[in-house]
């Protein structure tokens, strides 16, 4: 089972749309995927030669380039059925029940520190997270967009569960501290 972004599997999903070299493909990747972490030359090319090895992907033919050759990339039948396989599978679902933002409150709370404190500045960070995301929400063309709502969406369950949190410090103060 794959889960979450799959670097492999989302150039394999970019070369299935059009043979490329692994310039244009390292482009499309940061234009689509790549908000805040673009991918090296390195790890393209070194993922390209792993496909590649696996039978993924093939090399079409090679241009003379300003450095090395440049190798136009083409995707394999085997390489689109595990995009096609990748595609279908759903996402595992998250948040995932054991988080450092729980673990911080509980561990606050058996410590005897303030749990309280620490929520506040939890939801001070999470405020001002949203709003750099409502920017890029604003200044960002529809793929930002998309990808702030994502995070918006996040963040505010988050904050949901912070304020659910804070009202129920009392009772989890005494179940933890048993």
């Amino acid at each position: 089972m794959v889960i979450g972004m799959s670097v492999p599997l989302t150039l394999l999903g970019l070369l299935e749309r059009e043979p490329s070299h692994g310039y244009d493909l390292k482009r499309d990747y940061d234009t689509f995927f790549g908000r805040g972490k673009p991918l090296s030359f390195g790890q393209v090319y070194a993922t390209l030669g792993r496909l590649a090895r696996d039978g993924k992907v093939v090399i079409s033919d090679v241009e003379p380039g300003e450095g090395p050759d440049r190798k136009r990339y083409v995707i394999t039948d085997a390489g689109a059925t595990e995009v096609d396989a990748w595609l279908a599978e759903p996402v595992e679902p998250e948040p995932h029940l054991q988080t450092v933002l729980f673990a911080k409150v509980v561990l606050s709370l058996m410590l005897g520190r303030s749990a309280e404190d620490y929520l506040d500045m939890q939801r001070s960070a999470h405020l001002r997270r949203m709003q750099q995301l409502t920017e890029i929400k604003r200044a960002g063309n529809l793929v930002d967009a998309m990808l702030a709502d994502h995070g918006l969406y996040h963040l505010e369950a988050d904050l949901h569960w912070i304020e659910t949190t804070v009202a129920r410090l009392d009772a989890l103060t005494k179940e933890v501290r048993r």
